[in-house]
């Protein structure tokens, strides 16, 4: 007697490693769309996405393609105003281009202290002291998020 033994389609996990297409977009449109680009590789829980995205996923089967709508704050959280900070253009010239002009809207990148990775800020505001006001939030802190993804590989 011959058993035939069926692969089940792999689900994501707690730990997976994931090859994806995704997209969030907010009320005033995409803010990262992998769709029309490479997709995007990540490990749930490395902190690539936000812990309310990654529970989504969670169950999710390799090949899957759905659309989440998140309320407000649900998964960026609430705009946090102490993530609002002036930062001195002396500083600024330090970590960067001592002739770089910022504008708002511009977003720019710092190192985290250890130097292994960076987060970004938006410009909000730039005095006539060159001190430039940085939002720390993420873009779509406070507001509805449209998560879009479409499962490619599940490891």
């Amino acid at each position: 007697m011959t058993t035939t033994t069926h692969a089940s389609t792999p689900t994501v996990q707690p730990g997976s490693f994931l090859t994806l297409h995704y997209r969030l977009a907010g009320p005033a449109g995409d803010v990262i769309n992998t769709f029309n680009d490479k997709p995007a590789t990540l490990s749930l829980g490395a902190g690539e996405l936000s812990p309310a995205m990654e529970e989504l996923l969670l169950g999710l089967e390799e090949g899957a393609h759905t659309t989440f709508e998140l309320p407000a704050a649900a998964a960026f959280g609430e705009r946090n105003a102490d993530m609002m900070q002036w930062v001195a253009r002396k500083l600024m010239n330090e970590l960067g281009d001592p002739d770089e002009q910022y504008m708002a809207g511009d977003v720019v990148q710092f190192p985290t202290p250890d130097g292994l990775s960076s987060y970004a800020g938006a410009v909000v505001q730039v005095r006539e002291d060159g001190a430039v006001l940085f939002d720390f939030n993420h873009p779509l802190a406070g507001q509805p998020v449209t998560f879009e993804v479409k499962l490619i590989g599940v490891l």
